[in-house]
């Protein structure tokens, strides 16, 4: 439990101001006896940001055509993005690139049989019900690279502040109650400081089901939880 956590800090602190000094007095370079507690709490929250990263891989027997083919189908991946609302701004190219395709048969020297060429963009999209759809469209499009899809919170902030309420509430309550447990009262509070966790966007797996009417790729956002740890440090009364 987190109370076994906590017991040992708080003993420590009550163990400083009793050792040496009747109950009551302290001198003025002593330190004050404390309690000290923490408490977490976690807030799940319903992601509202998706973003899709997809790709088109193509190969020619030079670079011109291998760009070229690239090209011309990344133009279509273009439209159709554009086509299921989402703006240039949230399209971003994360990879552009172009090798040479060697043959190594033989054990001769390595020749170079043709090239190939990868164009990946990141889409972001708030429309979650659009996303299955849309790399749908993709695909249709020309894209033969699906790497990751991602989901996120683009305001994590209120959630932070209902999970750092609960978590100090806990926390003075966990202060309360040992103060009462070792028969003082409980001073007030001399600092407060906190540690919080942001979820990064969780990639998920993708499944295409092909017994769905639509034939549509399923993709789901699920929960994310946002967590806060407070320390709070509670003088004790004298």
């Amino acid at each position: 439990m987190k109370i076994s956590r906590i017991i040992p800090a708080a003993a420590l602190a009550l163990a400083a101001g009793a050792a040496a000094l009747p109950a009551g007095a302290h001198t003025a370079g002593d330190p004050l006896p404390k309690i000290t507690v923490s408490a977490s709490s976690d807030v799940l929250t319903a992601p509202d940001v998706a973003s899709v990263s997809a790709g088109v891989v193509t190969r020619g027997l030079d670079a011109g055509d291998a760009m070229a083919q690239n090209a011309a189908l990344m133009t279509k991946v273009y439209a159709q993005l554009k086509a299921a609302g989402i703006q240039r701004k949230y399209i971003q190219t994360s990879q552009l690139s172009l090798q040479p395709q060697y043959d190594y048969k033989d054990r001769s020297a390595p020749r170079i049989t043709g090239y190939e060429a990868r164009n990946t963009v990141s889409a972001r999209t708030f429309d979650l019900d659009n996303v299955g759809p849309m790399i749908d469209a993709l695909v249709k499009a020309g894209v033969n690279t699906i790497n990751t899809v991602q989901f996120g919170v683009r305001d994590p902030e209120a959630a932070q502040a209902i999970a750092r309420e609960a978590a100090i509430k806990d926390a003075r309550a966990k202060a309360q109650s040992m103060a009462t447990a070792a028969g003082v009262r409980l001073g007030p509070l001399q600092s407060l400081s906190e540690s919080s966790y942001k979820p990064r966007p969780q990639a998920v797996m993708m499944k295409r089901s092909m017994a769905m009417a639509a034939d549509s790729t399923p993709v789901s956002g699920g929960e994310q939880s946002i967590s806060v740890t407070v320390n709070m440090v509670y003088a004790i009364a004298q």
